[in-house]
């Protein structure tokens, strides 16, 4: 399977970054083609320029300030997503490629704006991969918002029969060596199931 893996995080040192390592090691000795895609390291601007969101309804030209994005997404049959949660949000860099890559004529079919029909009908499965500094009951109290992009607004853009997974290791700021373990552990296990 062709599987775009993609990472969103600055710091290298990070628990985060050694995750997306066993997700994008594990892809691949599984036998996966990984498109491996590090927002920071592959310098991504996520800010939509005045130029871009005047033209992002015209296709489809509104794809070339991000060509190289939308080519790969367009090549991928499932998205792994591997980011931490700041602020219950995903972070900016990631929130600006989503607001900047997943447009009209590459998510979503906007031709007719009463019936919106998803356009990456390549993509048949969509996993998260996320840690977040709070517990859970306080995710759950904010309405869990990235939980929410994984498993219901991006199946959306992909047309019906998606699969989707979600593997959050909640309360990061009191984490413990076995808990990290144990979220490795099951993280891994679902990239080889995959």
């Amino acid at each position: 399977m062709r599987v775009m893996v993609i990472f969103c995080h600055p710091v290298e040192t990070s628990f985060h970054a050694s995750l997306h390592a066993d997700v994008v090691a594990t892809l691949k000795a599984a036998g996966h083609q990984v498109d491996d895609c590090d927002l920071y390291a592959e310098g991504f601007n996520p800010v939509m320029s005045r130029d871009e969101r005047l033209g992002y309804h015209d296709e489809p030209s509104n794809i070339e300030p991000v060509r190289g994005y939308v080519d790969r997404l367009r090549q991928a049959e499932a998205l792994v997503l591997c980011f931490p949660v700041w602020t219950f949000g995903p972070p900016a860099m990631l929130k600006g490629f989503f607001d900047r890559v997943l447009m009209p004529g590459v998510a979503f079919d906007i031709s007719d704006p009463a019936n919106v029909k998803p356009a990456l009908t390549n993509i048949k499965k969509i996993v998260g991969v996320t840690t977040y500094g709070r517990p859970r009951w306080m995710a759950i109290y904010m309405g869990d918002p990235p939980r929410r992009i994984i498993t219901r607004y991006l199946p959306r853009l992909t047309g019906t029969g998606v699969r989707t997974e979600y593997h959050a290791h909640y309360h990061m700021n009191v984490a413990t060596e076995q808990s990290l373990a144990k979220f490795r552990a099951r993280v891994v296990d679902a990239m080889r199931a995959f």
